[in-house]
């Protein structure tokens, strides 16, 4: 068990010592990269605890019935969302969700298609059982569950592909009245299947998926043509949703992340952009999407500048919060969240919990938590805040990245290191993001120089 020194004496931290080694390891090795974990972030959690009743009665919510909830989260670079946005679907995973996070970006993922932002969903999809690209096994277990509702229904094993064509056309009968081509597909993937072509198959599947430059034959054999477009993909969003919740999924949770990138594209792409935003969120509140939970990440300029939400009237009336009062009494049931980023005291709490953490797997945890005592974290992390410029809320990526791998990587693999006595704190360009690297060079622009 890890002991953790404070000011009263000696105290055990629980929740470290009741972690799997795969989970540790799994956390500990994404710091050490610099990197948010893809998993185990209930380990970290800090200052979370005031949203967790109000969205996890969201996520049941749209679980259980045939609800969905649309989100806005907002912080400065260095406040957690992407942390934040990761923890919150580990939740809704441990509920049966299936999950997607999508970066946004110009060249990558234009929000201003959502051919491709449905395709980035289907390419991340994640479930409790199968990491990325979850979409076979989801459409797999989904035709399993259409079988074994055919034989309780009392189909036999010769009209057991009739009855399933009947429940495949009963099931996606509100979605082909959108998206007709998404309900051919999924026959045609059965029917490859069926014939042992499983080239063709996995080409059907992946034009399911809304991959571009699927080989023409295979579209053919499916009785499919072209490619998804803009339109088409709500659609096929709908019909998703029903192939998860059929096959056994309670809902379907998607981030789209750092939607504060369109302030940077051109004005036109933007506009599309902000109004498909629009759109989407309209979709979401008219009941289109059961089972969808959808989250957005930016910036306060993106939501509150020129060049963001308010540029469209619209979209600013349908994400407006009152942000007036103490960031206390924000209400985590609004549309949009705020992330209020880290200060130095979080910031030391989180490097205790993450010592205790390391600790808990080390060969020798007492000597981690006696050589890295608070004291020693609470100087790195002034430390790591002075070299951004005294911003602290930048500073939690570096932070974490220095403890776990210039620090407590080298006091639990050599005896006689010493943090205090063999360790200095250095900080290159090259090991800083953009934004980081803005922040550090800001600050030394401030510093007055005697010459």
């Amino acid at each position: 068990m890890v002991v953790r020194k404070c000011e009263t004496g000696q105290v055990t931290d629980p929740r470290a010592s009741s972690v799997s080694a795969v989970r540790r390891r799994t956390v500990i090795d994404a710091l050490r990269r610099g990197a948010v974990p893809d998993s185990g972030l209930d380990l970290l959690a800090t200052g979370l605890d005031r949203f967790e009743d109000a969205l996890d009665a969201e996520l049941t919510a749209v679980a259980s019935s045939e609800a969905s909830v649309f989100k806005a989260v907002r912080g400065e670079y260095g406040s957690g969302k992407t942390f934040f946005t990761r923890w919150l679907g580990e939740r809704a995973k441990r509920l049966g969700y299936a999950v997607s996070e999508i970066q946004i970006s110009e060249t990558e993922t234009p929000l201003h298609r959502l051919e491709t932002v449905y395709r980035r969903l289907t390419e991340r999809l994640a479930t409790s059982s199968f990491p990325p690209s979850a979409l076979r096994p989801v459409v797999d277990a989904w035709f399993y569950a259409l079988e074994e509702d055919a034989l309780a229904d009392g189909a036999d094993e010769e009209d057991l592909p009739e009855q399933v064509e009947k429940l495949l056309t009963a099931r996606l009968s509100e979605v082909s009245r959108h998206a007709p081509s998404f309900a051919t597909a999924l026959r045609g993937y059965r029917t490859a299947l069926v014939q042992g072509d499983e080239a063709t198959a996995a080409a059907v599947l992946a034009w399911l998926g809304g991959q571009p430059h699927v080989a023409a034959a295979a579209r053919r054999s499916a009785g499919v043509r072209g490619d998804l477009d803009h339109f088409g993909a709500f659609g096929f969003l709908q019909g998703l949703l029903t192939v998860l919740r059929d096959s056994g999924h309670r809902g379907l949770f998607v981030v789209l992340d750092e939607v504060e990138t369109l302030q940077r594209v051109r004005s036109d792409a933007r506009d599309k952009a902000l109004n498909a935003l629009r759109q989407l969120i309209d979709e979401v509140h008219s009941g289109r999407f059961p089972g969808l939970y959808l989250v957005i990440t930016g910036t306060p300029a993106f939501y509150d500048g020129p060049q963001g939400v308010q540029r469209l009237a619209p979209l600013a009336q349908r994400l407006a919060t009152d942000f007036t009062t103490d960031p206390r009494f924000d209400n985590p049931r609004a549309v949009q969240l705020r992330l209020p980023g880290f200060t130095q005291e979080s910031l030391v709490t989180l490097g205790t919990t993450i010592r205790d953490l390391y600790a808990d797997g080390a060969s020798a945890p007492e000597r981690i938590g006696r050589l890295a005592d608070d004291a020693y974290i609470a100087d790195l992390a002034a430390a790591v805040g002075g070299a951004l410029g005294g911003k602290v809320g930048v500073a939690p990526r570096l932070f974490l990245k220095k403890l776990v791998g210039d620090v407590l990587d080298r006091i639990d693999q050599f005896a006689d290191f010493d943090p205090r006595q063999h360790y200095r704190l250095t900080v290159s360009a090259s090991e800083l993001t953009e934004v980081e690297r803005n922040v550090a060079a800001a600050a030394a622009d401030d510093v007055e120089l005697n010459v």
